[in-house]
């Protein structure tokens, strides 16, 4: 005798088609070579719901439940550091034993997906008032405001690239031929620490900083380099110098010089690389440097200078056009991390 979940829609009907006739269920069952179980059942879907197709099933039931789920989600939220086996674990302890994969199925249903943490500046309660009160205080600032500050700021470049990823088109067994490695030397085979600025109208110096950067070298090359950028970018008076809060660019014997020099200084707060445009210049300055593969310190160097000359001044104007936006999603974090 065949089940009514194998039944084909032909048969099922023939089955409805006897009924309205007035057969019973032995005589249709015994002409269709059926259980009267079965016929019944046809039977009852049909009055109940009008059709004979068997309704849609979810399948096996999930092993969390929905109280579970909300559980996991919670502790995501608290946590977000927590991994797929830590949450396994802690299910386990309260008596619910499933795979990681489960776990990381239910939080995909509620549309936590793994994914690696960017790296930002750690910031303290302090470190936010003051990013929220520079955000708040220069959100409305023209334009021409920000056409007059000369961006400042020190960055390490190491010569075959720190922690870089390249891709190969390669065989199955070929991962080790030479031409498809990616050479390594150790302690990443040297770097160079620059200083450079810019502003609105273009790229500004830039110069190697030979051996450890103090407050007295930094000076030394504020006082290179300073005035031949202010000229070449044609700053009007008034002009504003940024820099960071780094020790070496407010100890005293710093803060003296750009008083003697009568530099002013613009307002800034701790921890924020992301309110510096020239945050964004220095990814590309790497990336043209890497894609040009320096074989030496000497053409490293070589290499920054030249492409640092070869970034238009058209690429910093966007980067100041969209300066608000960045100020506004500072005001929206309260003065947290932002995407920039």
């Amino acid at each position: 005798m065949g089940s009514s979940k194998q039944l084909c829609k032909t048969l099922k009907m023939k089955v409805i088609d006897a009924h309205n006739a007035g057969e019973g269920y032995k005589k249709i069952a015994k002409r269709c070579q059926l259980a009267v179980s079965t016929v019944r059942n046809v039977i009852k879907r049909w009055q109940i719901r009008g059709t004979v197709e068997v309704k849609m099933r979810s399948g096996r039931p999930r092993k969390l439940s929905d109280r579970t789920a909300r559980m996991l989600v919670r502790k995501t939220n608290q946590n977000p550091h927590l991994t797929a086996k830590n949450l396994q674990e802690d299910l386990a302890d309260s008596g619910v034993v499933v795979h990681r994969s489960t776990v990381q199925r239910c939080l995909h249903r509620q549309g936590l997906h793994g994914r690696v943490s960017r790296r930002k500046p750690y910031l303290r309660p302090h470190h936010k008032i003051q990013r929220l009160k520079y955000a708040t205080g220069h959100l409305q600032k023209p334009d021409a405001f920000w056409k007059q500050v000369l961006w400042t700021d020190e960055v390490k470049i190491e010569l075959f690239g720190h922690n870089q990823q390249r891709h190969v088109w390669r065989k199955k067994g070929a991962a080790f031929h030479e031409k498809n490695t990616l050479p390594t030397i150790k302690h990443g085979g040297g770097s160079i620490m620059l200083w450079g600025c810019v502003a609105a109208s273009g790229t500004g110096n830039i110069a190697r900083v030979e051996g450890r950067m103090d407050s007295t070298k930094y000076q030394q090359i504020l006082e290179a380099n300073i005035t031949p950028s202010v000229k070449k970018l044609k700053l009007k008076r008034g002009w504003l110098l940024q820099q960071d809060n780094d020790p070496k660019h407010t100890s005293k014997s710093t803060m003296e010089y750009l008083k003697r020099r009568r530099l002013k200084v613009l307002e800034w707060p701790s921890q924020s690389p992301d309110l510096n445009i020239i945050e964004n210049l220095w990814v590309d300055l790497k990336r043209a440097v890497h894609a040009r593969r320096p074989k030496n310190i000497t053409e490293l160097e070589a290499f920054c200078k030249e492409e640092w000359e070869k970034i238009p001044s058209t690429r910093i104007e966007r980067l100041l056009a969209g300066y608000e936006k960045r100020l506004q999603a500072v005001i929206s974090a309260r003065g947290g991390v932002t995407k920039y």
